[in-house]
């Protein structure tokens, strides 16, 4: 790991291990930083990551496409691990990235619980596509495979919906989501690990850290096309496929999606919307502490189809 520091200009290469994250954290610990920025690289800072929270430091998580970009902006053309580093640190220094607090230890495990289960999710489906086109000397294999995937993806759901039951946060929060039209056990689930700023947040703040708030592009009298960018991929991928069934079991959202298509409005771009009503909705009910009303989950005709994103 190359380290750079502001405003001196130090710098530090350790290694990613136990011993060198050891001497990385005294090291940083003696000189009471204001910020110690890291750039998500896969899961590679996830170990210092942890022992910075551990000892209480200020300590803040960012994009590496938000980074590349300001070192653009700055003029630095060349990319190195040791660029890299100075680049974080003059990023801290100017743009004051908000702090990053490490989620509980049960939270951690119910979000490692739901991306285990999206891998194999992932996995199940692009072998059943082989096996569409597949000759039949490989087709017993690939069933094999299949039934493996299913048993542990049904093993991942006893999982999830323990943990869930012996979380009493988690089953207050599971209980109000799931009187919702449209979310299920696994959609609660991921919205639980992986947006737990629900019910905390506005509804702009909220519909943009899912990432279907739409942003203007105007430039001028140009009055670009408004498109929904960024946010958190897995939490959009189960949202849309709770809105599927949300704007068939809720009328209101039912009349909110036949009024856009019958605008004008495209497929996905209508389902988009009604998921970011859908998304608004639930953070209400979080935050007033409400299940949703019998009344407004009474089965609807949709006739208007959808194509999936």
């Amino acid at each position: 790991m190359d380290v750079a520091f502001r405003p001196g200009g130090e710098k530090l290469s350790v290694p990613n291990d136990r011993r060198g994250i050891t001497r990385l954290v005294r090291t940083i610990s003696r000189l009471t930083p204001e910020c110690v920025v890291l750039e998500a690289s896969g899961g590679y800072e996830r170990r210092l990551l942890e022992r910075l929270a551990e000892e209480e430091l200020p300590v803040a998580l960012v994009n590496p496409h938000n980074i590349r970009e300001f070192a653009r902006a700055s003029g630095r053309l060349a990319k190195t691990d040791a660029i890299d580093a100075a680049v974080l640190a003059h990023f801290a220094e100017v743009m004051k990235p908000e702090l990053r607090r490490l989620p509980d230890p049960e939270t951690r495990k119910l979000r490692a619980l739901i991306t285990r289960r999206n891998q194999l999710v992932r996995m199940m489906t692009a072998e059943q596509n082989r096996q569409l086109q597949a000759l039949e000397s490989v087709r017993a294999g690939l069933a094999a495979i299949i039934r493996c995937l299913k048993k542990q993806i049904a093993v991942l759901d006893k999982q999830l919906a323990a943990l869930i039951r012996a979380t009493p946060a988690f089953r207050q929060k599971a209980d109000l989501l799931r009187s919702a039209p449209g979310v299920g056990p696994v959609v609660s689930a991921t919205l639980i690990g992986h947006l737990s700023e629900l019910g905390t947040l506005n509804r702009k703040k909220i519909a943009a850290l899912v990432g279907v708030a739409p942003f203007n592009r105007d430039s001028g009298r140009m009055k670009g096309k408004r498109a929904i960018w960024g946010g958190r991929g897995d939490v959009r991928a189960m949202l849309y496929m709770s809105t599927l069934a949300a704007v068939r079991l809720n009328p209101s959202l039912h009349a909110f999606h036949s009024r856009l298509r019958s605008a004008g409005k495209s497929p996905k771009m209508a389902l988009t919307a009604c998921m970011r009503k859908l998304v608004v909705m639930l953070n209400a009910m979080l935050k007033v502490g409400s299940r949703c009303s019998e009344e407004r989950t009474r089965p609807v005709k949709l006739i208007a189809a959808t194509a999936p994103t």
